[in-house]
């Protein structure tokens, strides 16, 4: 995204007049690589009109930044108008290409003064374009928030020569956090706050459960994600992220997993500590989120299906072989090629398979997906 002056056909005469005017921030200044660069308050609605979108049908490689997600941002206008008093946002990035000018507030400190930039020059943003989208977003939903400021690293850089290095540098040892990471430190999130409760309420869950990482490594003494609980507890209750969540939901996914951890020997002896969790996963499908997630997707249909006796049918579930070694029954349907996969085709087959292991109807899309591994397998 760039800022531009809006009439490029001016005479010099005129640019000059222009060139008179400023954004004035209060700022402090600092070096990096022998280039001086400055933090400044700027307040959100002065966002949107500095930096303006123009950008979209740029090619990559001119650009200086990823093209604009728009999916991404109401999701992020709608965190910062639901939270007014918590939001929290990390600070812009920018490069300016302009006759900037910084006064010290007083001599002997200078470091902390004001920045002057002219109206004329041009601005990029090298962090944070999608942040910028909505907080535009979130002020026509609240404009009291327009006196807020977010602040924003400023880098000069005539002509914006080093606007897509700067980029990638930004982003080149940027780690997004692990969802089970996200999942134990959203409070926001009434599923976020179940799948917690239930780590420390389901016996098989309770110290079984890595809560920092998405997957888990051979060595550990886990057996479980906090991400997999949550993924599979969202499809037994059928929620969105941050829906509501009654009580009786609540309870009902308690029952749920306390229910299917007794027709999960292996489970019990992990938690007896009888056996190790890394060999239940080399060893077991129901070892894997797979199998949390088709466990949640083939509760749902249970309950929706037998809602006063669904209790009834979950013996059934000793049926199943869940050994990795059962080719004939997992090959093509949790594993390709020997590996658990996590794909939807796959999650939706065994589940699948849940589901006729306990006399649930399958969706069509369950039958079509059947029918193909059949064909497969001919």
């Amino acid at each position: 995204m760039i800022s531009k002056p809006e009439n490029r056909n001016v005479s010099t005469k005129s640019r000059d007049l222009a060139d008179s005017f400023y954004y004035v921030f209060s700022a402090i200044s600092g070096v990096q690589a022998g280039r001086e660069y400055y933090v400044a308050m700027c307040p959100l609605k002065l966002i949107p009109k500095i930096f303006l979108f123009d950008e979209d049908e740029i090619p990559p490689e001119v650009r200086a930044q990823r093209a604009l997600n728009h999916a991404r941002v109401p999701e992020i206008a709608r965190y910062i108008v639901d939270n007014p008093t918590q939001y929290v946002f990390s600070s812009l990035t920018a490069s300016v290409d302009g006759e900037v000018r910084f006064e010290p507030l007083e001599e002997g400190n200078q470091f902390l003064g004001k920045l002057m930039i002219p109206m004329t020059a041009q601005f990029i943003i090298n962090d944070g374009q999608h942040r910028r989208a909505a907080i535009e977003e979130a002020l026509k939903q609240r404009p009291e928030l327009g006196d807020e400021t977010i602040s924003v690293v400023f880098f000069v850089d005539s002509e914006l020569r080093r606007s897509q290095q700067m980029f990638a540098d930004l982003n080149k040892h940027a780690i997004r956090p692990t969802k089970s990471i996200g999942i134990l430190y959203d409070l926001r999130d009434p599923l976020s706050e179940l799948a917690r409760q239930l780590i420390s309420s389901i016996d098989c869950f309770r110290g079984l459960t890595e809560t920092e990482r998405t997957t888990i490594s051979n060595r550990s003494t886990k057996l479980f994600t906090l991400s997999g609980i949550y993924q599979g507890t969202q499809s037994l209750l059928r929620k969105q992220k941050h829906a509501k969540i009654s009580a009786p939901e609540a309870a009902l996914a308690q029952d749920f997993w306390k229910e299917i951890q007794k027709y999960m020997p292996e489970w019990q002896l992990a938690q007896q500590r009888k056996i190790a969790p890394a060999e239940l996963r080399r060893d077991y499908i129901h070892a894997h989120g797979l199998a949390l997630h088709a466990l949640g997707l083939a509760g749902a249909a249970l309950i929706a299906e037998f809602p006063q006796n669904w209790k009834e049918h979950l013996p059934r579930l000793k049926k199943i072989d869940w050994a990795r070694s059962n080719t004939a029954l997992w090959e093509g349907r949790a594993t390709m090629g020997g590996r658990v996969s996590k794909a939807h085709s796959n999650v939706l087959l065994t589940a699948s398979f849940i589901k006729k292991t306990l006399a649930v109807e399958l969706t069509s899309e369950e039958s079509r997906l059947e029918e193909s591994l059949k064909k497969r397998g001919a």
